[in-house]
């Protein structure tokens, strides 16, 4: 049994070095996810806020979105932390419909998913040097993972992912936090479990590597997202 293959073999090395953030905008971005640690370690009492449009499929207007919530967090910089949130895949519950902007980044045209990986990439680069906000996004596609993780600062695994053994084990390997969403049936012991299986010490294999998870005491534990 094999894929059949629909198009040439996507170089994710290429995508990325069109959009590698500069000295300047990597430091600061590391300052703010430092920021973020301290939050969710309790050194930092700041209430932390995850906080945008559930599907960035426009670039422009995300964009606008981002300037007037970078505007606003400067003036609750001392009591809120906030993280853009740049949802760029849409789960779809029968699989129909439209699946994002990594799908389909021209809703004119028909989908193409190398020109979607890098719209996706072009929107949190934008967001983060544009603005100087950090971005969060929804890890739908976990092989997608590596296109993105120089980039985002907070993954969220969605309502039809939380129960997959794959997404919480690559959710435990991240080097940054992790959001579990309450499934669509409503029943809260899945994303408590997922939470539980984040946090346990367990070696996994993903895009045929043996990894582990992470260490770091502040990211052995991911968040409840009702």
């Amino acid at each position: 049994m094999a894929f059949i293959e629909k198009g040439q073999e996507i170089d994710i090395e290429a995508i990325k070095a069109e959009t590698q953030l500069s000295a300047e905008a990597l430091q600061h971005k590391e300052s703010r996810d430092q920021e973020l640690a301290d939050i969710i370690s309790g050194k930092d009492d700041r209430i932390l806020l995850v906080i945008g449009p559930c599907s960035s499929d426009n670039e422009e207007a995300v964009l606008e979105y981002a300037r007037r919530l970078a505007d606003l967090q400067k003036k609750v910089a001392d009591k809120i932390f906030m993280v853009m949130r740049v949802y760029t895949a849409k789960p779809r519950t029968n699989g129909d419909g439209y699946k994002g902007l990594v799908h389909q980044p021209d809703t004119s045209k028909a989908p193409s998913l190398i020109n979607g990986l890098q719209a996706v990439r072009q929107l949190h680069y934008r967001v983060i040097t544009e603005t100087g906000l950090t971005t969060a996004d929804e890890m739908l596609y976990p092989a997608n993972l590596v296109l993105v993780d120089d980039l985002v600062s907070y993954h969220a695994v969605g309502a039809r992912s939380v129960e997959d053994q794959e997404h919480r084990f690559v959710a435990s390997g991240i080097d940054a936090p992790v959001g579990m969403k309450n499934p669509t049936s409503g029943n809260l012991s899945v994303m408590f479990n997922a939470v539980y299986a984040h946090k346990t010490n367990k070696p996994f294999s993903f895009m045929a590597k043996k990894l582990k998870p992470q260490e770091i005491p502040w990211l052995t534990s991911s968040f409840a997202v009702l």
